[in-house]
């Protein structure tokens, strides 16, 4: 295997990429004293896989993933080629009733794993991220999106308001969430080609974001607590286009993880 490679970590994560992209996988390490059935499986599968497997010593690791918390397990893995604006523009002129996921600024990696395993569970295109003052992919958000930065591109994007004017063009609702919107998520259409905006932790939305935004929506709260926490609201709003989608899953991108320029 050849070129740039990237470090994942933990069992949730390495199995979930073993198991969809063996290719991918350069090689397989291990804890030294880690022998419990879980990653025997892990070790089998690899193996079986033909991904090198070697053991090192848990510092070692400690040493190579600093302070994650990374389960005894690593991997070095050859990473999805990234989206850039125009492969993101490519595969919507192919896909039917796309819904994309835009996060503006969100900056805790952890929040980032989570919104894109909840994005590859509703079926998302892809989600966009603003390249500056954001968090990107990196093992962190890998491990927490448990597979689903495999199957799910990030869009890193150098101007956030320029991307969310050609997704207009290119037939999409932009669709932003605020506590203060005037109407409640279920009762506002979330179908169609959607795009859906979710605002930084603690600040929303910026000002120049939401004036790109066709309409804002917010979710019902009954509580003291005046927000909550953007990766739950993010799941709580796609959740909310699948249910009003029914049946009707939006586009997903070719096996491959590249759109075709067909």
């Amino acid at each position: 295997m050849s070129g740039r490679t990237e470090r994942i970590y933990g069992w949730h994560a390495v199995h979930a990429f073993l198991a969809r992209h063996p290719a991918r996988v350069a090689g397989l390490r291990v804890a030294e004293r880690r022998d419990d059935p879980r990653v025997k499986a892990l070790e089998s599968l690899a193996k079986t896989l033909g991904v090198q497997v070697g053991r090192a010593e848990r510092a070692e690791l400690d040493r190579l993933l600093g302070e994650a918390v990374h389960q005894g397990v690593m991997a070095d893995i050859a990473p999805l080629s990234p989206w850039t604006e125009d492969d993101l523009l490519t595969a919507l002129a192919a896909a039917v009733e796309p819904l994309l996921l835009v996060l503006d600024g969100v900056q805790d990696p952890h929040n980032l794993g989570a919104c894109l395993r909840t994005a590859d569970a509703c079926g998302a295109l892809a989600v966009v991220v603003p390249r500056d003052r954001a968090a990107q992919l990196n093992p962190t958000v890998r491990k927490v999106a448990a597979g689903a930065a495999e199957s799910t591109p990030v869009v890193a994007v150098t101007n956030l308001a320029r991307t969310l004017k050609l997704l207009k063009e290119a037939g999409l609702w932009i669709v932003g969430a605020d506590a203060a919107a005037p109407k409640l998520a279920q009762e506002t259409s979330l179908t169609g080609p959607l795009a859906l905006v979710m605002g930084a932790e603690g600040s929303g939305l910026r000002h120049l974001t939401r004036e790109h935004c066709d309409f804002l929506v917010r979710l019902p709260q009954l509580g003291a607590v005046e927000s909550l926490n953007v990766s739950v609201a993010t799941g709580m709003l796609l959740y909310e286009s699948l249910r009003q989608r029914g049946t009707r899953a939006p586009s997903r991108l070719p096996a491959g993880g590249q759109p075709s320029s067909a």
